[in-house]
């Protein structure tokens, strides 16, 4: 095994390594979306205990290590929201809460005129009250799987709403319609589409934490070509997080009461960093790193322990980019401040 690098941890056999710093970057309960390699930040609150979202958009060149603020006009107020991009130019910004109630809305960038867009309900959309905390999963150029607890400023419903969020840029319209099927009652969690390993292979969305559950739960399940896959490459990354579990002890069971951590999909294993827990009553900021390996049937949970304090995160994200994952934004050990760095996984193996 390589030595660490100073700055890593003593003993760890990873750690995250800042590349950047920028002020306007200081965030948490953002969303973060790769797009023609940039990574795009929208809203998010700028420090703890913050009622009022911001209402910028700020773009990342990660290569660089640059972030600018777009003059896009009408961008949405939000944060706990989540975002897909479509057709390589849109950036969809879904539900979330924008101050004064949680909504189901859709804005959508247009980042060939850098024009904001609030798109409308088409007939027969049938939108969950309010969305915050939810996840919004591309399955195509036209249709997003949302998942979450959904409610207005008041209640939430003790359960799980799945919906299918169909999108016609064309149109500048959204659909939503139900699923049948509903899950725990999950807020601050994470969702991966993963390829189901076997003889009939395809796709399963996973939702992982949220609640107090060590869980996951199934969101959707699709046969082989339903599903316009674009996971960006990432092979010296799948490499890596291979030797890094080999090195490990796997377990059946993940982590239990996490929520506002990361994940991100890289090749069959799904990567989750930091978030609060419900477990404990102090210090419930974390910065372990748990890796979901669907390469064995059943799957196998890695827990790798994290020992810088510095590095504990929460309502960051992390995003896959150039066969790099990305650290953006969140508020640190205090669960108040919000860091302005951005920092790249590096595995020692």
């Amino acid at each position: 095994m390589a030595a660490a690098p100073p700055g890593a941890a003593g003993g760890s056999c990873w750690t995250w390594r800042p590349v950047a710093r920028d002020a306007l970057l200081a965030r948490a309960f953002h969303s973060c979306t790769e797009l023609r390699g940039r990574l795009y930040l929208v809203g998010g609150l700028l420090a703890g205990g913050a009622r009022e979202p911001s209402g910028d958009t700020v773009v990342l060149d990660p290569a660089e290590g640059h972030a600018v603020r777009i003059a896009a006009r009408g961008g949405p107020r939000r944060s706990h929201h989540d975002a897909a991009p479509l057709g390589g130019r849109w950036l969809c910004a879904v539900g979330g809460w924008d101050g004064a109630r949680r909504v189901a809305t859709v804005a959508a960038l247009d980042t060939e005129s850098g024009e904001w867009e609030a798109w409308t309900a088409a007939p027969g959309s049938r939108p969950p009250a309010g969305l915050s905390g939810h996840t919004c999963t591309r399955l195509s150029d036209r249709e997003l799987r949302v998942a979450g607890r959904e409610g207005g400023t008041r209640t939430q419903r003790r359960y799980g709403s799945v919906y299918t969020l169909r999108l016609d840029p064309r149109a500048r319209t959204y659909c939503y319609e139900e699923e049948g099927c509903r899950t725990a009652s999950r807020s601050g969690h994470c969702a991966a589409l993963l390829r189901t390993p076997g003889p009939r292979p395809g796709h399963q969305l996973l939702l992982f934490g949220g609640c107090n559950s060590a869980e996951p739960e199934v969101a959707g399940r699709w046969s082989h070509g339903k599903v316009e896959e674009e996971a960006p490459a990432a092979p010296r990354l799948v490499e890596q997080l291979a030797k890094l579990v080999s090195s490990g002890q796997g377990s059946r069971q993940g982590p239990r009461g996490l929520r506002h951590h990361s994940c991100s999909v890289v090749g069959p294993f799904a990567v989750l960093f930091g978030g609060e827990t419900l477990t404990r009553a102090r210090d419930t900021v974390c910065g372990d790193l748990h890796i979901y390996d669907t390469r064995t049937a059943p799957a196998l949970w890695f827990h790798f322990a994290g020992a810088d304090r510095r590095l504990k995160r929460t309502g960051h994200r992390t995003c896959l980019c150039n066969d790099q994952l990305y650290l953006v934004g969140g508020f640190g050990e205090d669960g108040r401040t919000a860091s302005a760095q951005v920092c790249v996984l590096d595995l020692f193996t």
